[in-house]
């Protein structure tokens, strides 16, 4: 018998499990309608058997199951494989639907604002007494950017993600209205023909992703939710400020939530990011953002049929409609038309003048380019004034006030584009361009101190390093050339198209002088100490992260590169890379090596008198630094964010969180409302007690030997990670344009950190998430038997870095399987190495788990979070079978590599276990 709390999550929970019975009735008839009975009874029986092992989890219903998928032919495999596929994409859907039902019912209710939400934040803020003042300076100094990133860790194709989108558009419409049973009808016909049209279409791409192909992946985001969720966020909040009475009058809130990219940007590993490439991109970039300018503005025109014969308008918008090159007698009497039509043909001008072609809807006569996106804003400026003036500002506050916002958000740049490229490449071509003014220099062989006092003379000096007939190599040429293309960025687009260049293995402060000397001889940095863009280092490995305040110490104290920072507004960016440090040193460490850099740099940018802006390089998985935003910021050292913050959104995370309207504009809200509670409330919290700071270096000392003994120094482990993953066959997906290692080698520490944790996710043990935890806190309670355990569950309750880390665990931990774990292991063809290593991973995996529940006094996984608990336990059935037929194919495929239908299949499977787990890379 169910409990009433049971029936309450039951009750919720009802339209969520009406909307997969229905997805999956429709997926169920279209497989029986394309495949025949046969295929359909096989998906069936699977999907029996599955729910009948997980529910019972007997050695016989294993077996059962085991047995009919073992006699699956290569034909029969891939179907079963896309059934389930499809099935786990459908349910992310409808979860994903659930997820905003819940939200608008919340609203319909009248419930107290939730956290995430900028309601609870402003009403926290009302509550401990913000003044207007602090209010007003947070948001003329503040700077929230998500920043799209390339990286690819995203299967499906944006074929398939679009018909998804379109199913979510008609679950929504359906519940929506009260529809006859004849329109009920008509949108299910609907839903069938989406659902056929999934079937119907290639679940994998047949060619590699090009750099064009993300690019174009990025912008479709912009239709989808930025350019329309963005302005409304800020006329959401600023009607809530009114609300709230937090500004003593009506104010328009400065645009402090930006989208940034690197997509085109990106070089660190990436030879086909080049200076082609970043023109292209920027290009491409500005016409999307004129094309959605030059439609809303078209629509804008058509709305705004004001007469002059009912409503006076100001003397500037006439003068500015008379200056249009629309005489028509039919809109004589309607002047903010005419002004609209004016400034339509402004917008083609500007368009075809950078390059891309005219619209298909002509403008109405010929008229000048707008020379930036200031002057266009201008001209909606004084449409809005005239209304505003004039009686009108409930016209005023509808697509125009969101237009003007848009142009404010995206100028004519759309995103900021940062550039990364590698140390090493800088220290290549600073070499270069020194050995050919002065032959007797020979910089790779100068001692660190050495190239310091060089750089910095050379950002002392007049002198130019380039000489224009000398002949570099490619690399430097390529480097100068991209460089150059700033310079233009900023003349055409503004200064906002390129901001920032981030030196990725920053292990020296040479490494930020090289790239300073470079900028230089391309005129963003002048010798009197001027830059035009930012000059951001990238500290990626523990090793990183220990040195990193060293570095900027000695950087920040050279007058030299300290007034380029001046010159920055007195900021000094700096990213800290969770991928590789978590890659590095596992998961416990890395976690408390970034938390320990970033009260360092807190301390160190404070006595420098330096604004400190993080910038956190997070990925979709908690192995790589992943996990919910909001509870992320919040978990920072005080201190951290002082308004400012930048994240990276990777691979699947960029379309689960912005590939719909609602989903993308709580999710941005929620990352505005953690900077804003993070930089202003919560000023009375106590310092961290130095007990809590020891516990955590001995826990990260303990679990960083353990993981490192695992990876690194295990003899025969890269032929274990090799063989018992996925990892080979995830290099041949085509989801990116980037390779999967830096180097062609199978050295752990060549590998890219996206492969890595993708890898370990197939195979459902998602070791960088857990691996050594388990052994630190044995080690700790073993010399600590008297207080340890209370210690760490103090830590628990009153630490929210330390409650993050292990919730973050948690999701890990109960996405793990180390059942089907084991079937990867058996893909090891060394017994010995199989048992010896898989062995160890399976009693840390248990020691992990065991710690985790004792520590946060849980009975079960997922106790605070049975929401998560549910959606993952619902998946299990659907899941496993896309694993256990996984298995079977790498066996077939690996006794026979030229067979491509069994690495179809198996990368097929690879995107059905990524749609299940939804963040595994």
């Amino acid at each position: 018998m169910k409990t009433d709390a049971e029936e309450q999550v039951a009750e919720k929970d009802a339209p969520l499990q009406d909307d997969i019975r229905l997805l999956g009735r429709l997926l169920g008839d279209t497989i029986l309608e394309q495949e025949g009975e046969a295929i359909f009874g096989l998906v069936e029986a699977i999907r029996r058997s599955s729910i009948q092992f997980q529910q019972g989890n007997s050695v016989a219903d294993r077996e059962e199951l085991e047995s009919i998928l073992n006699k699956l032919s290569t034909e029969q495999a891939v179907l079963v494989l896309r059934a389930y596929s499809y099935f786990l994409q459908l349910a992310n859907i409808a979860e994903d639907q659930h997820h905003l039902r819940r939200n608008r019912f919340h609203e319909i209710a009248g419930s107290l604002p939730r956290p995430g939400t900028m309601s609870h934040a402003l009403t926290k803020a009302k509550h401990e007494g913000v003044t207007a003042e602090q209010l007003d300076h947070f948001f003329k100094t503040a700077l929230v950017s998500p920043v799209l990133t390339a990286h690819p860790t995203e299967v499906r194709r944006k074929s398939t993600m679009r018909r998804e989108m379109s199913i979510a558009e008609l679950l929504e419409k359906r519940e929506r209205v009260d529809w006859t049973n004849k329109e009920t009808d008509l949108i299910d016909k609907a839903l069938r023909r989406e659902v056929l049209t999934i079937w119907q279409t290639d679940i994998l791409r047949r060619t590699k992703l090009q750099i064009s192909d993300e690019i174009q992946n990025g912008l479709s985001y912009y239709d989808q939710t930025f350019f329309a969720e963005l302005p409304r966020f800020y006329a959401d909040l600023e009607e809530e400020l009114e609300q709230q009475e937090l500004n003593p009058k009506p104010v328009e809130i400065p645009s402090f939530l930006r989208m940034g990219s690197w997509v085109g940007g990106d070089r660190d590993g990436n030879p086909f990011v080049t200076a082609d490439v970043l023109r292209q991109t920027l290009r491409r970039q500005n016409a999307y953002a004129l094309n959605f300018y030059l439609e809303e503005t078209h629509q804008l025109g058509s709305e705004l049929s004001i007469s002059t014969n009912i409503v006076e308008m100001s003397p500037d918008l006439l003068a500015l409609a008379d200056k249009s090159p629309d005489h028509s007698p039919h809109r004589q009497g309607e002047p903010y038309r005419r002004a609209i039509s004016g400034i339509y043909a402004r917008l083609v001008a500007t368009l075809t003048e950078f390059g891309s072609a005219a619209p298909a809807r002509p403008p109405l006569g010929l008229a000048h380019a707008y020379a930036n996106a200031d002057e266009y804003l201008a001209d909606l400026d004084v449409i809005h004034a005239s209304l505003m003036e004039h009686e009108s500002q409930l016209i005023a506050e509808g697509r125009l006030k969101r237009l003007r916002r848009a142009v404010r958000c995206f100028g004519f740049h759309l995103a900021t584009l940062d550039l990364r490229q590698n140390s090493d490449v800088h220290a290549r071509s600073i070499a270069e361009l020194l050995s050919a003014v002065d032959q007797d220099i020979q910089y790779e062989n100068l001692a660190e101190a050495e190239r310091v006092a060089l750089l910095t003379s050379e950002l002392r000096s007049g002198r130019p390093l380039l000489r224009p007939y000398w002949t570099y190599s490619d690399e430097t040429s390529s480097e100068i050339e991209i460089l150059k293309l700033v310079t233009m960025a900023h003349q055409q687009y503004g200064e906002d198209a390129i901001m920032t260049a981030i030196i990725s293995n920053t292990q020296s402060v040479s490494d930020l002088l090289e790239l300073a000397v470079l900028l230089k001889q391309v005129g963003l940095v002048s010798p009197e100490g001027q830059s035009k863009i930012n000059i951001v280092p990238l500290f990626e490995t523990i090793e990183d992260l220990r040195n990193c305040i060293g570095i900027m110490d000695e950087l920040l104290s050279i007058p030299e590169y300290r007034r380029l920072v001046d010159t920055r507004g007195g900021v000094q960016e700096v990213m800290l890379g969770y991928s590789d440090s978590n890659k590095d040193g596992g998961f416990v460490t890395s976690g408390w090596e970034l938390y320990k850099a970033e009260t360092a740099l807190i301390e160190l940018f404070e006595r420098h008198g330096v604004g400190l802006r993080l910038f956190h390089g997070r990925g979709g998985t908690v192995g790589r630094g992943g996990g919910p935003s909001y509870e992320a910021v919040l978990a920072q050292p005080k201190g951290a964010v002082q308004g400012q913050i930048r994240v990276t959104e990777q691979g699947e995370t960029i379309s689960f969180k912005y590939s719909k309207p609602e989903l993308g504009r709580r999710n941005l809200e929620s990352l505005a409302a953690a900077t804003f509670e993070a930089s202003l409330l919560g000023d009375d919290r106590k310092p961290i007690p130095p007990h809590y700071i020891e516990t955590m270096d001995a826990l990260s000392e303990e679990a960083f030997k353990a993981y490192r003994n695992l990876v690194y120094e295990t003899e025969g482990f890269e032929d274990y990670f090799w063989d018992s993953t996925v990892i080979n066959e995830i290099a041949t997906l085509n989801i990116g344009s980037r390779p999967a290692s830096r180097k062609k080698t199978r050295r752990v520490q060549d590998l890219r950190a996206i492969p890595w944790v993708f890898s370990w996710a197939q195979c459902r043990l998602m070791l960088p998430g857990w691996y050594g935890f388990g052994t630190s806190v044995k080690n700790w309670l073993e010399t600590h038997p008297d207080k340890g355990l209370t210690i760490l569950r103090d830590m628990y309750v009153n630490w929210p870095f330390f409650h993050t880390q292990l919730s973050n665990m948690d999701m890990v931990l109960a996405k793990s399987n180390i059942a089907i774990a084991s079937r990867y292991a058996d893909l090891v063809p060394d017994v010995k190495l199989r048992e010896a290593i898989f062995g160890r991973i399976k009693a840390e995996w248990q020691s992990s788990i065991d710690a985790l529940l004792s520590i946060a006094d849980h009975d079960q996984l997922l106790q605070e979070n049975p929401l998560l608990d549910r959606s993952i336990h619902n998946r299990y059935a659907y899941l496993d079978p896309l694993n256990h037929i996984q298995v079977e194919l790498l066996k077939l495929s690996r006794s026979n590599a030229d067979n491509p239908r069994l690495l179809r299949g198996i990368h097929i499977a690879i995107n059905g276990i990524a749609a299940g787990l939804r963040n595994s890379g």
